[in-house]
């Protein structure tokens, strides 16, 4: 039986690297985005380029009725769901003494209670044998200045990972997350010059940036039927952290 994965943020980035690798692993895709419609057709594209099938479905994360409406999708065009990938997040950054508030409220929305809503609906619709990933960050042990607010968030959803593979014992459903390094995203690199790019590559002993690829691999493994790494954090950074 063919394998299904949802891909939330799966329209640009990582976590359209994700959404391509699992296609080319033999599974049909369902690319969950926030509102970037032509980035999506843009991934559903590619894939259907590579011979894989896929399609996009708007969806806000932290809206339940939008996550359910995701699920239903999916069920309804593929026939069920095996993996969801929660790729989709928000970034800003800014010192604890100056972060605004309503910043903080918005990547928390997204990170924090969009992972909850997510990993939620999934525990309650991924078919047996199947797999939930979620993402954190390597910036939970970098311990970056300008990071807090981000890093706290991706703590939380670092702890749902291993509570919720518990919660699913007798499904053989797995539950992980995975913590990638500075990753050459456009999320990374705004607002950023060269010279800090540079910095913070050089932290790695492969002194490079990660690439999405990088991280749709290991994706890929915890994607895989009846993976035996559960409840874990996998970090993905290059040795730095």
């Amino acid at each position: 039986m063919e394998r299904v994965a949802i891909v939330t943020g799966g329209s640009r980035g990582i976590g359209r690297a994700v959404a391509e690798r699992l296609a080319a692993d033999g599974q049909a895709v369902v690319i969950g985005y926030a509102g970037n419609e032509v980035a999506a057709k843009t991934a559903v594209a590619a894939v259907e380029a590579a011979g894989g099938r896929a399609v996009a479905v708007r969806a806000d994360v932290a809206e339940e009725g939008a996550v359910a409406a995701l699920f239903d999708a999916a069920e309804q065009r593929y026939g069920g769901v095996d993996v969801v990938v929660n790729a989709a997040g928000v970034m800003v950054l800014g010192p604890v003494a100056q972060l605004d508030l309503d910043d903080l409220d918005r990547m928390w929305r997204t990170n924090v209670r969009g992972a909850f809503v997510v990993a939620r609906e999934a525990a309650r619709r991924v078919r047996e044998g199947g797999a939930i990933i979620n993402f954190s960050t390597s910036v939970t042990r970098l311990s970056l200045p300008t990071y807090a607010a981000y890093a706290a968030g991706k703590g939380a959803v670092e702890v749902l990972g291993p509570i919720l593979a518990k919660e699913l014992r007798g499904r053989r459903v797995t539950v992980n997350s995975v913590a990638p390094g500075p990753t050459a995203t456009d999320l990374f690199f705004d607002g950023k010059d060269q010279a800090t790019v540079e910095r913070i590559a050089g932290m790695s002993p492969l002194e490079r940036l990660g690439t999405p690829d990088d991280i749709a691999k290991v994706v890929s493994l915890l994607a895989a039927r009846d993976s035996w790494v559960n409840g874990q954090t996998v970090f993905v950074n290059g040795g730095a952290a």
